[in-house]
């Protein structure tokens, strides 16, 4: 990896983990838990798509740990990584099959949001060994479409703007 691919996946980082951590100090959109916008995924998205794959993979496990760890919420890490690396893996096979056509990024990221809320409503029904919470699936795949479409967009148009370099 050369030194301009590692400063574009420091500057991918430090944006995704300071979107994260302002999204984590705003009050909940909705009175229902673990409903967020996910923000910062706009910030993989543009990483795949720019820098490729590994590279957004790296992003996305460092936004992940470092999170954890300047968060204090070391619980959150299991749900964290398993819906991440969940919404990562869907996301790396859709870019793969739409070939990275920027103008349907949004579909992307519906389906890794979705994604991303199953690997953590799994891991929640293992660790708390409860398997009704899957139940909880229903309400959060509209909160998944909806935050999705917008995530998407956001990063469909970002990645317009940078195109175009304004």
């Amino acid at each position: 990896m050369n030194a301009k691919k590692i400063t574009y996946n420091a500057l991918y980082l430090a944006i995704a983990l300071a979107i994260f951590t302002i999204e984590a100090q705003l009050p909940p959109i909705v009175p229902i838990p673990g409903i967020k916008p996910g923000l910062s995924n706009i910030v993989i998205l543009v990483c795949m798509i720019r820098q490729g794959r590994p590279s957004a993979f790296s992003v996305l496990l460092l936004r992940i740990i470092l999170s954890s760890f300047f968060g204090g919420q070391f619980v959150s890490f299991a749900y964290s990584l398993s819906g991440g690396m969940l919404s990562f893996c869907l996301m790396s096979v859709l870019t793969t099959l739409f070939n990275k056509n920027t103008e349907k990024i949004w579909i992307i990221s519906v389906f890794g949001a979705i994604a991303h809320n199953f690997g953590q409503v799994v891991c929640a029904c293992i660790i708390m060994e409860t398997p009704q919470i899957i139940s909880y699936m229903s309400i959060l795949t509209v909160s998944a479409v909806i935050t999705g479409i917008f995530t998407g967009f956001s990063a469909m148009y970002l990645l317009k703007r940078i195109k175009r370099g304004t």
